[in-house]
């Protein structure tokens, strides 16, 4: 008696239907309920989510990357002066400390 070997056909989706089904969690529906009406595992619903949050945060995150690097930058080489002119007063303090005595 021959075994047959069972083929699973994998089913694609369209992007718009993703799309679709994930607005319908974020309007207020939960995961299992969408996932159940569409006939689609949760597991994959969830899926989509993470990478249209992933592609949502690559989105704005490119565009705010050049200004933020020079702010910080900025910030580093305010912090060096600061750490300096205080290095500078405790040095001047400590001389004329020493002076008074």
């Amino acid at each position: 008696m021959p075994i047959e070997k069972i083929t699973r056909v994998r089913r694609s989706f369209a992007p718009e239907f993703k799309r679709d089904a994930v607005r319908l969690v974020k309007q207020g529906k939960t995961v299992t309920q969408v996932a159940r009406d569409l006939g689609i595992a949760r597991s994959l619903l969830q899926y989509w989510m993470r990478q249209q949050r992933g592609q949502s945060e690559r989105a704005s995150g490119s565009a705010n990357t050049p200004s933020d690097s020079e702010r910080i930058r900025q910030l580093e080489k305010e912090l060096r002066d600061a750490l300096e002119e205080r290095d500078i007063l405790k040095k001047a303090l400590a001389y004329f400390a020493d002076d008074q005595k």
